[in-house]
Parts: structure tokens; C-alpha cells; sequence
């Protein structure tokens, strides 16, 4: 009887173990064999009796069958000797380096980045999203008392770009009393910070998160998943995501072990229907249109820094041509108007500039590196800081944009309390060069300005690809914004409004209606366009 006691006891431990740990039931995950392990330590104890034989000695009168002892071996063996073999990159370095696939070789970035308008750029990081979400939370007393937000992910819905995060529950007790689901989700818009909307229904239909991270027992969505064929398969990176018509869904990817113990690699998603639970499974090629991560942002960082680390194998102490990611990555969009991680690569020592920039597809994992050297994420925080650095602003992380043919590190400047004060962009071949403004306009105006006085030291393409204009100017007015003078004009022939500082021409400043003009500038979707060089015509042929 007693023997059957403790049998049940330790199927009862087992139970509990499997059930709140999840492990996965595969080869090359060590969380089974961790669990049995420990599953085996306590039936040992369990069939072992002692005896009290005075009040310093204790004798064991019945031990616990050998099996136990050789499960505790083979286990040992398993998780310790084996993976020595099958996963160290001393002896796997060309597996490792080699995870990534193919890393194809690219011309420019700015031939990749998406062109932008300046309405267009993001503005609101993370955090920032974070905050505005829970302002609009706590506009709503009762429902803030009962839910909190979950991750903010970011993502594009149709044309439009937005992070997006579950209302989950708070605690035991508050999924207890609702356990249909929290109401709904909040959207906050990452190029518009007055954007942001609670969404508690779609088409008419009330939204019940049923299932979600921050759930219990069956309504947690890794346990949900794994009792219901997924145990055998690795899943990671839950991502909250909604289809182009607001339905929620958690995006969850299917990843193996490709090197033994190690080499953790996307193979799919599931994608799980937050209110019913309905799943459905996806290889990487057919997953919906509109889930734009597949492929987790740790998995890619590390695939990425083992490339550059085993160039040349294992054993190149002397860390010849070694590379290794910047900042960290960030999610863009490219011409194609896929998704893409980038970071920047520098070699190992080297903080402050980049040998290239990486784009990785987040969908197929198809990788190009960009062989141009330039400024890393972290040196154009620094720039940025410092032109403002009276104010104590901090920058927020930055991301790369094709600012006519220019590539450039917009971010924005933030105050103690989270809350964006200034705008900055940075020109990625050059941390030098910068501009700061209250808002993006001004930003811009400063950075075309800065970047066109270092002539075509830069990129001569750029500079040199504009459209001249002859005309006559129509009207023109002056602005002085942080200490520096703008002047505003209309031409003609053209139906745009131009704007220029007093660093372009000493003659904008003395310019009237009526004064012939030859201009050149980018074509841009702007309504008013930054002016590259500026003569004033009429005042030449009056001083000849």
C-alpha cells in the first residue's frame, strides 16, 4: 500500500512539473530531461525509508531500486556529455556560422529603404506607445481596474503602420471573475502620437481575448498550444497581431534545433484565433500576408553575431575581420513594402563605426549585407544628444530612412518623462552631420541644410540627381526658428513651396517679389521643398 502511495505521489509530481513547465517532447530541448531528472531525484527519496536510531544518527532501512541511479546516469550523460559533442561551436563553428543562409551581398542601402515623406517616418518608439496606451487605459476607470496592457508590436495594418497591444488581465483573481476574456486591444499610430485607439469590437462584434499570455490553465495560449499538438515542437515569440479587418490572432513560431542542442531556427507559425482558440499551422512561404514577423528578432541577433564570429572557424583568437552587431535590431520597410530587421555590423572592438548594414527579411530570413562604412546606431544617439545637449534630451533608438537618396538615422528627443520634445536626423555615412527641430519640417530643413554645405564629400549622386528651376519669385517671407532664419517662397512656374536658410545664400535674405531666381532641389511629395542651392539672378546681372 505504501508503495502505491508513493507511486501515485510521484505521478502526481510529474503531472505538476510537465503541466507548468511545458517541456518540449523532442530531442535537443533540455527541459525534458532536466524535469525527469528531477522527477527521479524525488522518487528516490520517496522509496527511500530511514530510521531514527538516536538523536545524531539516521538509518536508511530500505533504498530505492538501481533503475533510479541508471535513469540519474543516462540523464546526466544526455544533458551534459552529449551536448558537448553535438552543439559546442568549437567543434560545430562552421554549422553555426552558416545558420543564417545564404548572406547576399548588396550595392547600396538607399537602393533598399523605402523613399519617405516626412509624414510617413516613425515617431513613436515603444515606449512612447506604452505611455500614450496607458493614458487612454486610464481614461476608463473600470475597465483600468480590471486589465492591463500586454507588449506593444509593432506592425502594418493596410497602408497604415501601428503598435498594437492585448488588454490582458492583471491577476488571478481578475481572469477568475472574467474568464470570457479581456475587451479588446489598444492601437497607437508610430507616425501620429493624437492617434491612438481602444478597440473593443469589430464589425459590429464584441472582442473577448480569451486566450492570452497573462491567462491560466486552459487559457493560457503556450499551454492552450501545447495540449493541443504542440508539444513535440518548439514555440516561441508570441506575438499579438491583427489581420487588416482588426481581428486579433497570437502569431507564434515554430522553431527546431539545428545543431544538436543548439541552432534554434524558424521553421513556421501558428497562428491562433485570440477569442476561439482556433488553430491553424503555416510553413514560412504560406503565411498570411499580414503577419510581418516570422522570424524572432533573438533568433536572427544571434544568427547574425555567429557569422561574424566564426568567419575563419573557432580558433581565430587574433579576431581577424570579426564582426559583430551594433545597437541591436529594428524593424523597417523597403521598397517592396516587405518587413526587414537591420542593424549595422562593426568589427569586434570598434564601437563607434559601421563596416556595413544587414537587412534581414522577418518573413523568409533572405539576408543582404551592405559593405558601406557609416555611423553606428549608438554614435548617432550621441550626435543627436549633443546638439541639444543644454536640454538633457535623450534620443529614442534610431531608424534608417531613404531621405532623398540620402541614408538617414531619424529619431526623436525625449524628456525626462518620456514625451518627445525635438526631432533629429543624423546622415548615416557621417554622425557629424545633424539636424534638430522642434518638429520633423524642421528637422528636415536643418539636416538638408547641413548635409548640402559639405558639398559632394558625401555622395555625389545625390547631390548632383536634382532639378533646376528658372523663375520668378512670386512671394517670400522669413522664419526664425531656434536662432536660425528660414525663408519661405513661391515661384511661378512651380507649385510647391520652396524654403531655404540663410546658410544656403547670403542672397535669400535680401530677395524680393519679382527678382529672377535659379534654384535646384530634390523632388520630393512634400508641399514645401527644401531648397538645395539658391542664386539670385536678377541681383547678378544688376552688379555686373
Amino acid at each position: 500500500m505504501k508503495k502505491i502511495k508513493a507511486i501515485l505521489l510521484l505521478v502526481i509530481v510529474a503531472f505538476l512539473l510537465f503541466y507548468f513547465n511545458l517541456p518540449v517532447l523532442n530531442y535537443g530541448f533540455i527541459a525534458l530531461p532536466i524535469i525527469l531528472l528531477i522527477v527521479t531525484i524525488i522518487g528516490i527519496f520517496i522509496f527511500t525509508r530511514f530510521k531514527m536510531v538516536n538523536e545524531k544518527k539516521i538509518q536508511v532501512i530500505e533504498k530505492p531500486n538501481k533503475l533510479f541511479f541508471i535513469i540519474i546516469g543516462l540523464l546526466l550523460f544526455y544533458m551534459l556529455v552529449v551536448p558537448l559533442f553535438t552543439s559546442l561551436p568549437m567543434f560545430r563553428s562552421q554549422s553555426f556560422k552558416n545558420l543564417i543562409g545564404n548572406v547576399a551581398d548588396g550595392k547600396s542601402i538607399a537602393n533598399h529603404i523605402a523613399p519617405i515623406s516626412i509624414d510617413e517616418i516613425r515617431v513613436v518608439d515603444e515606449e512612447l506607445a506604452y505611455l500614450l496606451g496607458e493614458k487612454i487605459l486610464g481614461s476608463q476607470p473600470a475597465l483600468g481596474s480590471q486589465v492591463e496592457l500586454g507588449h506593444f508590436c509593432i506592425q502594418k495594418v493596410g497602408e497604415d503602420l501601428y503598435w498594437v497591444a492585448p488588454l490582458l488581465h492583471s491577476g488571478f483573481f481578475k481572469w477568475l471573475n472574467n474568464q470570457e476574456g479581456t475587451s479588446g486591444y489598444v492601437m497607437v499610430s508610430a507616425t501620429n502620437e493624437r492617434d491612438v485607439k481602444l478597440v473593443q469590437n469589430v464589425g459590429g462584434k464584441e472582442i473577448k481575448i480569451k486566450y492570452q499570455t497573462e491567462a491560466f490553465f486552459g487559457s493560457q495560449i503556450q499551454r492552450h498550444l501545447y495540449f493541443n499538438g504542440f508539444a513535440t515542437v518548439g514555440l516561441t515569440d508570441y506575438t499579438f497581431e491583427i489581420d487588416d479587418l482588426g481581428n486579433p490572432f497570437w502569431v507564434a513560431t515554430v522553431y527546431d534545433k539545428k545543431i544538436g542542442f543548439a541552432g534554434n531556427d524558424a521553421t513556421g507559425i501558428v497562428v491562433v484565433d485570440a477569442q476561439t482558440g482556433a488553430m491553424t499551422e503555416f510553413k514560412i512561404a504560406d503565411a498570411p500576408k499580414w503577419v510581418d514577423r516570422v522570424q524572432p528578432i533573438d533568433f536572427v541577433e544571434e544568427q547574425l553575431n555567429d557569422w561574424g564570429e566564426y568567419v575563419h572557424g573557432y580558433w581565430n583568437f587574433s579576431n581577424a575581420n570579426k564582426l559583430q552587431i551594433t545597437e541591436g535590431l529594428t524593424l523597417v520597410y523597403g521598397k517592396d513594402n516587405k518587413s526587414y530587421w537591420y542593424t549595422g555590423l562593426t568589427s569586434v572592438g570598434k564601437d563607434e563605426s559601421a563596416v556595413g548594414f544587414v537587412l534581414v527579411d522577418t518573413r523568409t530570413k533572405e539576408t543582404t549585407f551592405y559593405k558601406q562604412s557609416g555611423a553606428t546606431e549608438f554614435a548617432a544617439q550621441g550626435s543627436a544628444e549633443g546638439k541639444v545637449q543644454e536640454k538633457g534630451y535623450k534620443s529614442s533608438l534610431p531608424i534608417p530612412y531613404n531621405i532623398n537618396s540620402i541614408p538617414t538615422y531619424v529619431m526623436t528627443l525625449k524628456d525626462d518623462g518620456g514625451l518627445v520634445k525635438m526631432y533629429a536626423m543624423v546622415a548615416i555615412s557621417d554622425y557629424t552631420i545633424v539636424g534638430v527641430g522642434n518638429s520633423m519640417r524642421e528637422a528636415l530643413t536643418s539636416f538638408k541644410s547641413a548635409y548640402n554645405m559639405t558639398g559632394n564629400k558625401l555622395n555625389a549622386s545625390s547631390l548632383t540627381n536634382k532639378k533646376q528651376l528658372n523663375s520668378v519669385v512670386t512671394r517670400i517671407t522669413n522664419d526664425v526658428k531656434n536662432g536660425n532664419s528660414f525663408y519661405y517662397f513661391t515661384t511661378k512656374d512651380y507649385p510647391n513651396i520652396f524654403v531655404g536658410s540663410s546658410q544656403i545664400s547670403n542672397q535669400l535674405p535680401v530677395t524680393i517679389v519679382g527678382d529672377s531666381i535659379k534654384i535646384s532641389f530634390d523632388i520630393d511629395n512634400e508641399e514645401v521643398i527644401d531648397v538645395a542651392t539658391f542664386e539670385n539672378t536678377t541681383m547678378k546681372k544688376k552688379t555686373k
